[in-house]
């Protein structure tokens, strides 16, 4: 049997060392079977590490990097919502496409051409630069993929589609925000009126929509990012002198996204070795 327990391992308001004391000669085991059998402890380590550590292979494939889906509820109230609006108005992008319709921003590349030298991009010179950048992107893959209406393609502005080629309006002739029942609010900006007549307009803003549904959808993803590759070179290539040119397109967002993971990642692994490297440091003092 065990003799009386020495009053100096109690527990009391004199002595707080019986907590210490135990797990020192817990330690001082552990540290005496390390010293006479290391291999072990050097070798087990190393194996579950790289067994546990094989599972970043599977890592593309589980990654999720979608806004929606990490920046929103799972079973939130708008996604049923619009799951409803689906259902109950499915949009036909193939053959009577309507933004207005559409149950989520949908796929689409946007085009903000900007007067310069503070003058109107009505002016001929400008519209006509407008109307080469037009056919610049109308591409033949983009005529294939591009969301249909009336048997061609949904027309990227109300007023392009009606005078394109033709010249300018005259901007007196034009009336803001609508115009013989066309709304013109989002396809014109910085809008100068006298008694609702257009005197100028600083910036033009073409959206070029693309097919969501059917097979067509994955070829419509890879035209965007072929468009965010090749558009800088493409409106270079144009030397444009009467309009500045500024791009934006549906998966913008996504790519900035994507991009800033990227750029942080490395910081953070700088950040976990400093701090682990102090901590082995300071348990070697």
């Amino acid at each position: 049997m065990a003799g009386p327990r020495d009053p100096a391992e109690r527990c009391s308001c004199r002595n707080t060392n019986c907590v210490e004391r135990p797990l020192r000669r817990l330690f001082q085991g552990l540290a005496s079977g390390v010293a006479a059998c290391p291999w072990p402890f050097v070798l087990v380590p190393l194996l579950l590490s790289g067994g546990l550590g094989a599972g970043f292979l599977f890592l593309p494939q589980r990654q999720a990097n979608d806004i929606e889906g990490q920046f929103t509820p799972t079973g939130g109230p708008a996604k049923a919502e619009r799951d409803f609006v689906r259902r109950h108005f499915p949009p036909n992008d193939s053959e009577r496409f309507s933004a207005p319709r559409l149950p989520t921003e949908g796929a689409y590349a946007a085009l903000i051409a900007v007067a310069t030298n503070v003058t109107s991009v009505l002016d001929p010179a400008a519209w006509a630069e407008v109307v080469l950048l037009n056919a610049t992107v109308h591409d033949g893959e983009y005529e294939r993929l591009c969301a249909r209406t009336a048997g061609g393609c949904a027309s990227p502005n109300p007023l392009l589609s009606r005078w394109g080629d033709a010249g300018p309006p005259a901007s007196e002739s034009l009336r803001f925000p609508v115009h013989t029942g066309v709304f013109l609010g989002t396809a014109l900006g910085g809008v100068e009126t006298d008694g609702g007549r257009v005197l100028r307009a600083r910036a033009l803003k073409l959206m070029y929509y693309l097919r969501e549904d059917g097979p067509e959808a994955q070829d419509s993803r890879q035209w965007l990012e072929s468009f965010l590759h090749d558009i800088p070179s493409k409106v270079a290539a144009l030397r444009l002198g009467s309009i500045q040119v500024t791009y934006f397109t549906s998966l913008s967002r996504q790519e900035e996204f994507e991009g800033n993971t990227k750029s942080v990642i490395p910081l953070f692994s700088i950040t976990y070795f400093l701090t682990i490297t102090f901590a082995v440091v300071s348990c070697l003092r």
